[in-house]
């Protein structure tokens, strides 16, 4: 695991409240016995039709938000049931941070352990953030772990 120190990188906005483990990496996909390949059924029920097709107005399926490695989350991220996939799997999808006012303790303690670095950003920065990265798809911030900026 590459230590985490200072990171520059696109935002997609994902401001949805209470996304819960099994919307962020549904049941099926748990039987997988390796800790790799989770990546690809991220939000799975939100970007896919019955049939596989990808949803044309899911924002990880638009081609401006491609090669997005941080995701813009709402309050009280990764809640429900506790599974570690749910880290694996968006890091495996190309995500280095997640950003949300709030998250559920157990998600937030596996990012941790995963690699993931989950920031807390409340009120007016969060919303700030949020509109720009919104209104701009190429939308990119940096992150100083050290001086935590």
């Amino acid at each position: 695991m590459d230590p985490f120190r200072n990171f520059t990188g696109k935002v997609l906005p994902l401001n949805r409240a209470d996304v819960d483990t099994d919307q962020i990496i549904p049941k099926q996909f748990l039987k997988r016995i390796e800790r790799t390949g989770f990546g690809r059924f991220l939000f799975f029920d939100w970007r896919f039709e019955p049939d596989g097709k990808p949803k044309r107005d899911f924002i990880l399926n638009r081609p401006e938000y491609q090669d997005c490695e941080i995701l813009l989350a709402g309050r009280n991220f990764g809640c429900g049931s506790s599974r570690e996939h749910a880290p694996w799997a968006i890091q495996q999808a190309g995500f280095r941070v997640v950003i949300a006012p709030s998250y559920a303790d157990i998600f937030y303690n596996n990012c941790f352990k995963n690699g993931l670095l989950p920031i807390r950003l409340e009120g007016k920065p969060f919303d700030r953030l949020a509109a720009e990265s919104e209104r701009q798809a190429d939308y990119r911030i940096s992150i100083d772990l050290e001086a935590q900026t």
